[in-house]
């Protein structure tokens, strides 16, 4: 499953694992425990506290939340591309279906037919591809991040690449007495 989800998007880290610590020292400790974690960079785990609520919002999402930019691009056209095909595929395999079984509507009229099924079918997998690039689970957790950054509270964010540091994030995290939010 996760090398399906990979190929429909441009990020090389697709979820998030983020830690909530009441003070600065836990969330340094528990981001240092995250970076020595196997196969994790510096740059995977990040610390954020309550003054960077008051961030831009271009820059707090931009380079804390969000880091790679040019993968949210490749996300964008990726996952319209393939769910496009896809709604195209199913809107002529709906299409030859009806055609085949003889549906008054499709059987006197099948060129109007085809473009209305095939239009829709393709205008539906776009949309589906919107919601796949809006990624929602991230819009929560950057707000939850954000509220609890305003509550004086430091948070530290874990870019994990594959199911294996995510997992390692987790624990960690869980081991340093933080509160764990994590995005799909």
């Amino acid at each position: 499953m996760e090398y399906l989800l990979k190929g429909l998007f441009g990020e090389k880290s697709l979820t998030k694992v983020v830690g909530l610590f009441p003070d600065k020292g836990k969330a340094d400790a528990a981001a240092a425990s995250v970076r020595k974690a196997p196969g994790m960079v510096a740059g995977q785990a990040r610390v954020l506290g309550p003054q960077d609520a008051n961030l831009s919002r271009r820059e707090f999402f931009g380079r804390t939340m969000e880091p790679e930019q040019r993968g949210i691009f490749k996300t964008l056209l990726i996952s319209h591309g393939i769910t496009g095909l896809a709604g195209a595929i199913a809107g002529l395999l709906l299409f030859a279906w009806l055609y085949r079984s003889g549906q008054p509507m499709v059987a006197s009229s099948p060129l109007l037919a085809f473009i209305a099924i095939v239009g829709f079918a393709i205008t539906f997998g776009l949309l589906l591809g919107g919601l796949i690039a809006l990624r929602p689970d991230h819009v929560w957790l950057i707000a939850a991040v954000r509220s609890a950054l305003k509550e004086s509270r430091w948070a530290v964010i874990v870019h994990p690449l594959d199911a294996s540091q995510t997992d390692a994030a987790k624990g960690i995290l869980r081991d340093s007495g933080a509160e764990i939010l994590k995005s799909l």
